[in-house]
Protein backbone atom coordinates (compact mmCIF):
# COMPACT_ATOMS: atom_id res chain seq x y z
CA UNK A 1 0.00 0.00 0.00
CA UNK A 2 1.25 3.33 -1.19
CA UNK A 3 0.64 6.67 1.55
CA UNK A 4 1.09 9.86 1.06
CA UNK A 5 2.85 11.68 3.63
CA UNK A 6 0.84 14.00 5.29
CA UNK A 7 3.87 16.80 5.10
CA UNK A 8 5.08 16.46 2.04
CA UNK A 9 2.62 15.31 -0.57
CA UNK A 10 5.39 14.75 -2.79
CA UNK A 11 6.60 11.90 -0.73
CA UNK A 12 5.09 8.42 -0.97
CA UNK A 13 5.75 5.51 1.53
CA UNK A 14 5.51 2.50 1.11
CA UNK A 15 6.46 -0.12 3.91
CA UNK A 16 10.14 0.53 4.88
CA UNK A 17 11.01 2.62 1.79
CA UNK A 18 9.98 6.14 -0.10
CA UNK A 19 10.04 8.00 -3.20
CA UNK A 20 10.24 11.67 -3.60
CA UNK A 21 10.33 14.07 -6.33
CA UNK A 22 12.20 16.63 -4.92
CA UNK A 23 13.33 20.09 -5.82
CA UNK A 24 16.88 18.91 -5.86
CA UNK A 25 16.28 15.84 -7.86
CA UNK A 26 14.49 12.41 -7.86
CA UNK A 27 15.28 10.34 -4.77
CA UNK A 28 14.41 7.31 -3.25
CA UNK A 29 14.82 5.46 0.03
CA UNK A 30 15.07 2.25 2.24
CA UNK A 31 16.25 0.67 4.92
CA UNK A 32 17.90 -3.26 5.12
CA UNK A 33 19.00 -5.30 7.98
CA UNK A 34 22.61 -5.01 6.31
CA UNK A 35 25.29 -3.28 7.58
CA UNK A 36 26.58 0.42 6.12
CA UNK A 37 29.59 -1.37 5.55
CA UNK A 38 27.80 -3.73 3.29
CA UNK A 39 25.51 -1.57 1.62
CA UNK A 40 28.60 0.27 0.07
CA UNK A 41 30.20 -2.72 -0.43
CA UNK A 42 27.35 -3.34 -2.93
CA UNK A 43 26.62 0.08 -4.17
CA UNK A 44 30.42 -0.34 -5.72
CA UNK A 45 29.52 -3.97 -7.50
CA UNK A 46 27.81 -1.30 -10.02
CA UNK A 47 27.97 -4.13 -12.92
CA UNK A 48 25.68 -6.54 -10.18
CA UNK A 49 22.69 -4.27 -10.23
CA UNK A 50 23.08 -1.50 -12.90
CA UNK A 51 22.24 -3.93 -15.63
CA UNK A 52 24.02 -2.62 -18.90
CA UNK A 53 27.59 -2.77 -19.71
CA UNK A 54 30.04 -1.16 -17.35
CA UNK A 55 33.63 -0.33 -18.32
CA UNK A 56 36.48 1.12 -15.90
CA UNK A 57 36.63 1.58 -12.19
CA UNK A 58 33.85 2.54 -9.94
CA UNK A 59 35.97 2.13 -6.31
CA UNK A 60 38.54 4.47 -6.75
CA UNK A 61 38.01 8.71 -6.40
CA UNK A 62 38.28 10.37 -9.51
CA UNK A 63 38.12 6.76 -11.76
CA UNK A 64 35.57 7.41 -14.89
CA UNK A 65 33.19 4.49 -15.78
CA UNK A 66 30.69 4.35 -18.37
CA UNK A 67 27.55 2.51 -18.61
CA UNK A 68 25.48 1.53 -21.90
CA UNK A 69 22.33 0.15 -22.93
CA UNK A 70 22.07 0.13 -26.60
CA UNK A 71 20.82 1.60 -28.24
CA UNK A 72 18.73 4.05 -25.57
CA UNK A 73 21.60 4.68 -22.61
CA UNK A 74 25.37 5.98 -22.90
CA UNK A 75 26.53 8.15 -19.89
CA UNK A 76 29.82 8.47 -18.19
CA UNK A 77 30.32 8.85 -14.67
CA UNK A 78 33.57 10.36 -12.75
CA UNK A 79 33.94 8.79 -8.99
CA UNK A 80 33.66 12.48 -6.85
CA UNK A 81 33.04 11.52 -3.49
CA UNK A 82 33.72 7.74 -1.34
CA UNK A 83 33.39 7.71 2.31
CA UNK A 84 33.21 3.97 3.11
CA UNK A 85 30.15 3.23 4.54
CA UNK A 86 28.71 6.72 4.60
CA UNK A 87 28.53 8.12 0.96
CA UNK A 88 28.96 7.36 -2.60
CA UNK A 89 28.71 10.46 -5.51
CA UNK A 90 29.11 9.71 -9.23
CA UNK A 91 29.43 13.01 -11.40
CA UNK A 92 27.94 12.31 -15.36
CA UNK A 93 30.36 14.31 -17.42
CA UNK A 94 28.48 13.01 -20.37
CA UNK A 95 25.69 11.23 -21.83
CA UNK A 96 23.36 10.63 -24.50
CA UNK A 97 20.19 9.65 -23.94
CA UNK A 98 18.22 8.35 -27.62
CA UNK A 99 15.01 8.50 -26.84
CA UNK A 100 14.60 12.33 -25.74
CA UNK A 101 15.41 15.50 -27.55
CA UNK A 102 18.01 16.69 -26.22
CA UNK A 103 20.08 13.57 -25.53
CA UNK A 104 23.02 15.05 -22.97
CA UNK A 105 20.14 15.70 -20.35
CA UNK A 106 22.23 13.71 -18.08
CA UNK A 107 25.68 15.36 -18.55
CA UNK A 108 26.40 17.59 -15.42
CA UNK A 109 24.27 15.64 -13.14
CA UNK A 110 24.87 14.02 -9.39
CA UNK A 111 24.59 10.40 -8.39
CA UNK A 112 24.38 10.61 -4.75
CA UNK A 113 24.47 7.45 -2.51
CA UNK A 114 23.58 8.50 1.10
CA UNK A 115 23.89 6.05 3.74
CA UNK A 116 22.85 5.95 7.35
CA UNK A 117 23.30 3.63 10.11
CA UNK A 118 19.30 3.18 11.43
CA UNK A 119 18.12 0.98 14.17
CA UNK A 120 18.37 -2.69 13.39
CA UNK A 121 20.29 -1.71 9.84
CA UNK A 122 20.69 0.98 7.16
CA UNK A 123 19.10 3.13 5.53
CA UNK A 124 20.16 3.95 2.11
CA UNK A 125 18.86 7.45 0.06
CA UNK A 126 19.37 7.48 -3.31
CA UNK A 127 19.26 10.81 -4.96
CA UNK A 128 19.89 11.72 -8.70
CA UNK A 129 20.17 15.47 -8.80
CA UNK A 130 19.46 17.16 -11.60
CA UNK A 131 16.83 14.66 -12.74
CA UNK A 132 13.71 16.76 -11.86
CA UNK A 133 9.93 16.71 -13.26
CA UNK A 134 10.39 19.36 -15.90
CA UNK A 135 13.29 17.31 -17.27
CA UNK A 136 11.78 15.48 -20.62
CA UNK A 137 13.50 11.92 -19.25
CA UNK A 138 11.98 12.29 -15.93
CA UNK A 139 9.32 10.03 -15.93
CA UNK A 140 11.33 6.91 -18.30
CA UNK A 141 14.68 7.51 -16.29
CA UNK A 142 13.03 7.30 -12.69
CA UNK A 143 10.82 4.38 -13.46
CA UNK A 144 14.75 3.03 -14.58
CA UNK A 145 16.09 4.10 -11.31
CA UNK A 146 13.22 2.71 -9.36
CA UNK A 147 14.32 -1.09 -10.68
CA UNK A 148 17.89 -0.45 -10.73
CA UNK A 149 18.06 0.80 -6.74
CA UNK A 150 14.49 -0.18 -5.21
CA UNK A 151 15.10 -3.50 -7.01
CA UNK A 152 18.24 -4.64 -8.54
CA UNK A 153 20.40 -2.89 -5.57
CA UNK A 154 18.50 -3.52 -3.28
CA UNK A 155 18.03 -7.39 -3.87
CA UNK A 156 22.26 -7.67 -3.91
CA UNK A 157 22.54 -6.33 -0.36
CA UNK A 158 19.88 -8.33 0.70
CA UNK A 159 20.12 -11.61 -0.92
CA UNK A 160 23.79 -11.00 -2.64
CA UNK A 161 22.28 -11.28 -6.10
CA UNK A 162 21.12 -8.34 -8.52
CA UNK A 163 18.04 -8.33 -10.50
CA UNK A 164 18.06 -8.91 -14.32
CA UNK A 165 17.12 -5.85 -16.13
CA UNK A 166 13.58 -6.11 -17.45
CA UNK A 167 13.92 -4.23 -20.44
Amino acid sequence: MTTRSPGNPGLSTAGSSSTARTDRGYSTSYTVEQSPEEVFAAILEVRAWWTGQVEGRTDEVGAEFSYRHPPQHYSLQRVVELEPGRRVVWRVTDSHLSFISEPGEWTGSEIVFDIIPAAGGTELRFTHVGLVPDVECFDACSTAWLHYVNGSLHSLITTGAGLPDPW
